[in-house]
């Protein structure tokens, strides 16, 4: 005697705080599954009601009815399909858990607090949460399922508990955030349980933008050996079916579905795309502009803004100054009919020639400086700011996470934006995205990759001037910002100790301009923003 079940993994994207679309986006997906899949089950992310992170949101009390009603109505309209669904919950007490539902025939027949609630990097969810202590396992057509949400399959005593309770398979419900490592480390993970508990674990987790993380996607359903059985894509919604048989007390998984997944720069590039597309779309925006200047960072928000938006929702305004050159004017123009998009040249002479003669008494007697140079970039972001309140698009800042880090950018100038795709981009990864690209197809022009990179804002710059070399300067950037070395450790690396020293004060007195920077797309473990929070007064020094 075998039992078979469909469970079919649900990854969507949903939209955060967008209840009534969200529930109507699970209906959908679970109609979809039974008519396409014959599914048994479908396994939705963690929090999909709400979508994941709502923050804040989850501190308003009008949230948990819309959330009640929300489950109602899948009981009233998905009731010949299991669905396995994650929302928040407050008790009569005015305590909050982050939750699973078992919805079957209707009505909820079991339901599954999260243990282990995570309190570092991006998340905060003892600040909202309390935490649940016992498993919850459900029979359904023959075979146990033990219920998990994210966090709690990272540690050994949920799964322990799910088993010893009965389970034979592990659902567990994901709102995992991309970092260019992480689809391995879940791998890894997950195998490191399955070893332990000798069970098999389908993993869905949620895909699409929210603000500055994304979500990947790349559910998959591993068995008791350790093996990936079934692998949904990574940035896509898709709807995967794991199809599970019981024979001799054991479940096995059958051999299904094998999406390809992305490595390297290929993968992060599509985190790019996925991140500035769910921001733009999600947040109602009818199109991107930016300031293409004939150089690398620029170029590569341009390309990347084209792949995700469509060429005629993107507009490049190139503003030409005494020090740009004439190689620069070249190439931004050859981008822009390289990729078809929308082009304006807006030379910014006589504005500064302007800005120049009413500030001409304030300044008398004091010698040119940076002041200068940084009066062309606001220039710039003014002409930029304008056209975005004229046109409603969103203005997309180009600043890398090189930059970013030591303040190799002006406040109000080139910083402008509300959203910055390359913003935890560093730059020798820039480089190496923009020859990626270049491998699908023409995108960016070759002598824009090769030439030294510039700011332009006098005569003969290049950044060579003022930071270290590039690959020096990301090398210190990642030991001293996502791996928290000292000084010491960091000169080990056999980097000069004034050099690194210099960078670190670099880094540490421009936490005031990180702090006024646009949002951007979290790639690595450790991001600017919500990811690394330092103070902006601090007295502390190594």
């Amino acid at each position: 005697m075998s039992s078979h079940v469909t469970v079919v993994m649900a990854q969507i994207d949903p939209v955060v705080g967008d209840i009534l679309g969200n529930t109507q986006r699970i209906i959908l997906a679970c109609h979809q599954a039974r008519d396409e899949q014959s599914a048994d089950v479908v396994v939705f992310p963690e929090m999909t009601i709400t979508g994941y992170p709502p923050e804040d949101l989850l501190l308003r009390d009008g949230l948990y009815p819309q959330v009640n009603q929300a489950l109602s109505t899948i009981c009233k309209q998905v009731s010949d399909v299991v669905c396995v669904v994650g929302y928040p919950m407050k008790d009569q007490l005015g305590e909050c858990f982050n939750m699973v539902a078992w919805i079957e025939e209707g009505m909820i027949q079991a339901s599954y607090m999260k243990q282990n609630l995570p309190n570092y990097s991006v998340f905060d969810e003892q600040r909202y949460f309390e935490a649940g202590d016992r498993p919850c396992v459900v029979e359904f057509k023959g075979i146990c399922f033990g219920l998990l949400i994210c966090e709690d399959i990272w540690k050994i005593s949920p799964v322990t508990q799910a088993k010893e309770a009965g389970a034979e398979v592990i659902l567990s419900l994901n709102a995992s955030p991309f970092s260019a490592e992480k689809h391995q480390d879940r791998l890894k993970m997950i195998q490191r349980r399955v070893d332990e508990v000798g069970l098999p674990v389908i993993y869905v987790n949620q895909v699409g933008g929210q603000d500055e993380l994304v979500f990947d996607g790349g559910s998959f359903a591993m068995n008791a050996l350790g093996d990936v059985c079934v692998q949904s894509p990574e940035f896509a919604t898709a709807l995967t079916p794991v199809i599970l048989v019981k024979q001799a007390q054991a479940v096995g998984l059958k051999q299904g579905d094998m999406a390809e997944l992305y490595e390297d720069e290929a993968r992060v590039y599509q985190a790019l795309k996925m991140g500035l597309r769910d921001y733009l779309v999600k947040n109602g925006f009818s199109g991107v502009l930016l300031g293409l200047s004939g150089g690398i960072d620029s170029a590569l928000t341009l390309a990347i803004a084209v792949d995700a938006l469509g060429a005629d929702k993107v507009e490049a305004v190139m503003m030409p100054f005494r020090y740009t050159a004439d190689i620069s004017k070249h190439d931004a123009a050859k981008q822009a009919e390289m990729l078809n998009v929308h082009y304006h040249s807006i030379p910014i002479e006589e504005t500064y020639i302007a800005f120049e003669q009413a500030l001409s008494s304030r300044f008398l007697g004091m010698e040119e400086d940076v002041t200068e140079e940084n009066l062309q970039a606001r220039i710039r972001g003014t002409m930029l700011m304008a056209i975005s309140n004229k046109c409603g698009k969103l203005v997309l800042a180009t600043s890398n996470k090189s930059e970013v880090a030591v303040g190799y950018s002006t406040l109000y100038g080139d910083m402008v934006g509300g959203f910055s795709p390359l913003k935890d981009i560093p730059k020798t990864l820039v480089y190496r995205l923009a020859e990626y690209r270049n491998t699908i197809s023409p995108a960016i022009p070759e002598r824009v990759i090769t030439r030294a990179p510039s700011a332009e804002l006098r005569p003969n710059q290049e950044d060579q001037d003022s930071l270290p070399e590039y690959d020096v300067l990301d090398t210190i950037i990642k030991a001293y910002v996502k791996e928290d070395k000292t000084p010491e450790q960091i000169c080990a690396l056999g980097i000069p100790e004034e050099e690194v020293r210099r960078v670190i004060k670099m880094i540490d007195r421009n936490e005031y301009k990180r702090r006024q920077a646009a949002p951007g797309v979290k790639i690595t473990h450790r991001a600017f923003g919500r990811d690394r929070r330092y103070p902006i007064t601090s007295g502390y020094s190594e």
